[in-house]
């Protein structure tokens, strides 16, 4: 799985000219999932990210969690991070999982950070046309790959 988190002010999206999930402060994950990925990678996924301490402190620190700043999360599928761009110009999408596996772990990753958060996380829709817009804040954007634990 690969993630691309982002801290924001707030962020939305949309689908068909209708908001379909939207958050203040808080974070947007781009999520990118692959045939390989398992039930271990949503987990440890998940509890990386909820607890990354990346907001400020009181001193301006980044050195607050998701948690600690009672902050939205909203997940959005995107399998363009699993492209592949060695060969050619045109990237080959052929590390990003099929639907009959990224839609569980899709589902069973934002169900597994609301548990986490104690509260609903916002979402995109698998497969769907979305426009995502939002505001950084910082800004500060990392970059996730269950493949890189260590």
């Amino acid at each position: 799985m690969r993630a691309v988190i982002q801290r924001v002010k707030h962020a939305s999206v949309s689908i068909d000219g209708h908001v379909k999930s939207s958050i203040e402060s808080g974070l947007l994950v781009l999520l990118g999932i692959e045939e390989a990925d398992t039930a271990e990678d949503v987990s440890w996924l998940a509890k990386k990210i909820v607890a990354l301490r990346i907001f400020d402190d009181a001193d301006g620190v980044m050195n607050r969690s998701l948690c600690d700043v009672d902050g939205g999360l909203l997940v959005v599928s995107q399998f363009t991070l699993m492209a592949s761009y060695r060969k050619g110009n045109r990237p080959s999408y052929i590390r990003a999982a099929g639907h009959s596996t990224a839609i569980p772990l899709y589902e069973a990753f934002y169900r597994e950070t609301s548990a986490l958060l104690g509260h609903e996380v916002g979402t995109g829709e698998f497969g769907a046309d979305m426009q995502v817009e939002l505001l950084n804040d910082g800004p500060v954007t990392i970059c996730m790959d269950t493949k890189n634990k260590e």
